[in-house]
This record gives C-alpha cells, structure tokens and sequence, in this order.
C-alpha cells in the first residue's frame, strides 16, 4: 500500500515537473517586447506638437498618424491611460481635426489620400471602442460615421478603391488601397458604426476578380500579374472581412506560402508592407504556425533595429517602418479588436 503511494506520490512530481516546463516554454520572449517599447519611445520623440507623423520629405502625414497611433494603442495605452496615452491622443486630435466636410480624413490634394483615410479609420475605431469621455464619444462616432460614408461613395463600379476616390480617379482602382478601405470599414464595424453588407461584398468580388490562377492577386483588376505584397495584403483583407477558410483564402495562402514564407525569399521589395499584413494573417493562424513565423521575423525585425530605436530602411522613412515593425513585434499583445484571433 505504501509502496503504491510513493509510486502515485513521484507521478504527481514528474507530471508537476513537466508542467512547469512546459510553462517555461510557453514564457515570451521580452526582447521582442522590449524593442518594440525602444521603437515606440523613437516614435513619441519625433511626434510634432500639432499630433502628426511624417515620412520623409514631409509626406503622408495622415497616413503616418494613424498608422504610429495604431502602433501604440498595441502597446496597450489609451489616450487617457498608458505611457503613450498623450502621443495617442495628440494623434486622435490630429486625425479629428483633418476630418473634411465629405467625410474624408486627409487632404483632397493629396494624390493618394484613400491610404490615409483608410489607416485613419482603422485607428480611430480601435480608439472608439475605449473612449470614456461621452462628448469625445460623440466626435468620435460622428467623423467614423462620415468616413464610412465617403469609403462607400468613393468604391469603384468593379468593387474596389483607387488612390483617390472613383469620382476622382476616373473609375480607376488597385489592390493596395483596396485593403486600406476593406480594414478601416471592418474597424468601423466591430465598433458598431454601420457599414453596408454590399459595399464589402462587392470589395470581396474584386479581390477575387484580381486572383490568379496560382493564387496570387495582381496590382489591379486590369492585370499586372501575381504580386506576393498585395497578396499577403489582400488575404488579410479576406480574414478580416470574415472569409477564413474558403477555398479562395486557401488558393491565395497556398500562393503566400510559396512566395513569402515559409517557402519564399524573404528579401523582396515592400517588405514591410508585405509582413504588416502576413503577421496578422499568421497570427490569426494559431499558436502553432504564428510562434514559427514570429521566431523569425522578429528575429530578423530586431537585427536591424538601430540603437535609437527605429530602422532606417525604404524609401517612405523610418517612421512608417518603425510603426510597421512596432505593431508586428506587439500583436500577440491581442490589445486591438482589428487583430484578435
């Protein structure tokens, strides 16, 4: 009998042992964390006091603030909370303060102002969903409400988005910005603000319209052939839109496998744009295939991080690839709705 007990008694032992291994293996690593707190205070310090970001030659500034202030909110902060909680709400105040008459957040002479529109209205929902203060609330819901309805007005006949809107751009359309708009709706929506059913079925058709028969999804419905970035992009755009597992999602992630990772060369141009988006696919894969592919590309993001904090690489500046390797580096922190699994 008392033989037996002990025998019982090392099992419960070996069995706590081997769960505490296995926590052990669970355990994060912190650098990734850590170099993502390095990149986000680089980004707090170039801020301007009016609230925006820029890249280089003082372009996009629209498109740079919302896509830092999505970088911190990762973090966990809010505009009341948090340690970037200023530079998030300076940012918010910016983005308000751009939000024109017809419902764009940017400026009309800004020749590719659907990227920061679309970035704008990603961002400003995930900060909706937080907000508080009920009159904040209010401008909140109010300049979305707008901006969804500019999004509507502004899709082509064929179901996608152009750097300006149809009326501006002579019906002309292409697959990037088509995904600025897919999310910044979806954004809206999970907070509540409505969005036509139509208006994201029609954008679902012309991702697949641009499909190839490998998978790939080219530049525009026009053609252009298969492109790994816009494909990484627009299979985002598909998961975020609610279509995870159909047989057209499996076809353009078979084609990702193949040309962006694992299988694919991962020095290519529009890199970062390409694993901005590829990460949240990943990610929304599981445990299994998202701790493989963040081992790697955070691997490789942290190698060339500078010791101010930011990567100085790409022709946009290193504001826009510093927020894109910040929010790569934070997405399992699951703090934004946009990214949960």
């Amino acid at each position: 009998m008392f033989s037996r007990f002990l025998c019982l008694l090392a099992a419960v032992c070996v069995m706590t042992v081997a769960s505490d291994v296995d926590a052990a293996r669970k355990q994060k690593d912190p650098k990734p964390k850590l170099a993502a707190q390095k990149a986000l205070d680089w980004l707090a310090k170039v801020q301007n006091k009016q609230g925006y970001f820029e890249a280089n030659n003082n372009q996009y500034r629209v498109a740079m603030t919302a896509l830092c202030g999505t970088a911190m909110i990762c973090e966990g902060s809010t505009t009341t909370h948090g340690r970037y909680s200023k530079n998030i709400r300076l940012a918010v105040d910016y983005l308000l303060g751009m939000s024109q008459s017809n419902g764009l957040i940017g400026f009309a002479q800004d020749y590719h102002y659907t990227y920061g529109h679309g970035f704008s209205m990603m961002f400003l929902s995930q900060v909706y969903g937080e907000e508080e203060d009920s009159e904040r609330r209010k401008e909140l819901k109010q300049v979305l409400q707008n901006a969804v309805a500019f999004s509507v007005n502004a899709q082509t006949d064929k179901g996608g988005w152009g750097y300006v809107s149809a009326k501006d751009g002579n019906n002309f359309d292409e697959g990037s910005t088509c995904i600025t708009q897919v999310q910044g709706l979806r954004g809206c929506r999970n907070a509540g603000i409505p969005v036509p059913k139509g208006v994201i079925d029609r954008a679902k058709k012309y991702i697949k319209d641009c499909t190839t028969e490998e998978g790939g999804v080219q530049y525009s419905i026009r053609g252009g052939g298969s492109r790994p970035p816009i494909t990484a992009a627009a299979l985002a755009a598909m998961f975020n839109a609610g279509e995870y597992d159909s047989a057209h999602t499996k076809k353009m992630l078979a084609y990702c496998e193949k040309a962006v990772w694992p299988g694919g060369n991962t020095h290519f141009g529009h890199w970062h744009y390409t694993h901005y988006y590829y990460a949240q696919v990943m990610y929304r894969m599981g445990d299994k295939k998202w701790d493989r592919y963040f081992a790697q590309i955070s691997g490789e993001i942290m190698r060339k991080q500078r010791a101010s904090g930011d990567w100085n690489e790409g022709h946009v500046g290193p504001v826009y690839t510093t927020a894109i390797n910040a929010t790569i580096l934070q997405l399992d922190n699951g703090y934004l709705p946009i990214f949960e699994r």
